[in-house]
C-alpha cells in the first residue's frame, strides 16, 4: 500500500493493492471518495449501490455520512468532473466499520498511520509546519513567501487562542473580529478583498494564499498588535474585543499608509496566485 506520487497535481490519487482511491485537499486535510473505498474493500460490481445499501442497513452510518460527508468535486476515472461523496480520515474509519471485509485491515492500518501523523503534529507543531511547507512548495510558491505565510499562521493561532481566553467562542464572532482588523489595516473586509483580487466568490479559497509579501506582513502586524493589546487589557465583552481589534488594525493600517508614501505605490495588490494552485481547490 503506497501513495502514488507520480500522478498529476490536479488528479490526486492514492493506490491500495493496485486499486485507486480519489482524494481532494479540502479544509487543510485530505478527503477520500467513499465509493472508491467501497470498491477497494468489497470488489462490488456496483460500489455506489453497495454504499446505498449499507447506509440503509446501518442507519447510524447513513445519518453520520449525511451529516458529516460533503460532496467534493473529483475527476472520474474517465476524466469527467463530478461531485463525489467524500470523507476525511475519521469519516473513512466510520465507513470501514460497517464493511465486513478482510481487506479492510490494511486500509485501517494506513488510515491509522495518517491519524498518528496528525496526533504527532499536535504534540510537535513543527511537524505540521513542515507538512504545510511541503504543500506550498508543491504548489509553486517561493520560499520567502512560504516562510512569511507559515509565520502568519502562527500569529493567527496566537490571536484566536487569545480571543478564546476572552470568551470568544462562535465562528461568526471570530469572522467579525477578523473583518474589523482587515478593514482597519487595508480598508476592506476579507470578502471585499477577495472580490478586489478577483478570487472566486463561492470558493473556500484562503485570501492569504493570494497575498504578496507586504500584504502578508501588514496582516501579521495587525493581528499581532491586536493580540498584544488584548493580553495587556484583557477585554471582557465582545464589543471590547471589537474595539481592540480595530485599534490593532489601525496600527497596521497607519504603517501601511506610511509605507505607501515611501514606495510611491499601493501595498494593496490585485495580484493573486490562481495560476499556481490546483483549480479544483477553488470549488
Amino acid at each position: 500500500m503506497s501513495k502514488n506520487k507520480n500522478v498529476e497535481s490536479h488528479n490526486k490519487l492514492v493506490v491500495f493493492q493496485g486499486k485507486k482511491v480519489r482524494r481532494a485537499w479540502r479544509d487543510n486535510e485530505w478527503y477520500y471518495s467513499l465509493v472508491d473505498i467501497v470498491r477497494v474493500l468489497t470488489d462490488s460490481a456496483n460500489p455506489t449501490d453497495y454504499l446505498k445499501k449499507i447506509r440503509k442497513r446501518d442507519k447510524e452510518l447513513g445519518f453520520y455520512i449525511g451529516t458529516n460527508c460533503p460532496q467534493v468535486e473529483m475527476e472520474t476515472f474517465t476524466g469527467k468532473k463530478r461531485q463525489t461523496l467524500a470523507g476525511n480520515t475519521k469519516d473513512a474509519f466510520r465507513l470501514i466499520q460497517s464493511i465486513p471485509s478482510k481487506k479492510a485491515e490494511p486500509f485501517k492500518q494506513w488510515l491509522a498511520q495518517v491519524g498518528k501523523e496528525r496526533l504527532d503534529e499536535i504534540e510537535n507543531p513543527e511537524l505540521a509546519q513542515a507538512r504545510m511547507k511541503e504543500i506550498y512548495e508543491k504548489k509553486g510558491y517561493p520560499k520567502g513567501w512560504i516562510d512569511k505565510r507559515l509565520r502568519g499562521m502562527a500569529i493567527r493561532q496566537n490571536l484566536t487562542d487569545e480571543w478564546e481566553k476572552r470568551g470568544i467562542k462562535e465562528q461568526r464572532d471570530f469572522s467579525i473580529l477578523t473583518a474589523e482588523i482587515a478593514k482597519a489595516t487595508f480598508g476592506m473586509t476579507p470578502s471585499q478583498y477577495k472580490n478586489f483580487k478577483k478570487l472566486p466568490k463561492k470558493s473556500k479559497i484562503n485570501l492569504r494564499d493570494h497575498m504578496d509579501d507586504l500584504e502578508l506582513i501588514f496582516t501579521m502586524l495587525g493581528e499581532r498588535v491586536t493580540t498584544e493589546i488584548s493580553q495587556k487589557e484583557k477585554p471582557v465583552s465582545f464589543e471590547d474585543n471589537k474595539g481592540v481589534a480595530i485599534r490593532g488594525g489601525k496600527v497596521a493600517g497607519n504603517a501601511r499608509k506610511e509605507t505607501e508614501k515611501e514606495l510611491g505605490r499601493s501595498v494593496i495588490s490585485k495580484k493573486n496566485f490562481l495560476g499556481k494552485i490546483n483549480k479544483k481547490e477553488l470549488k
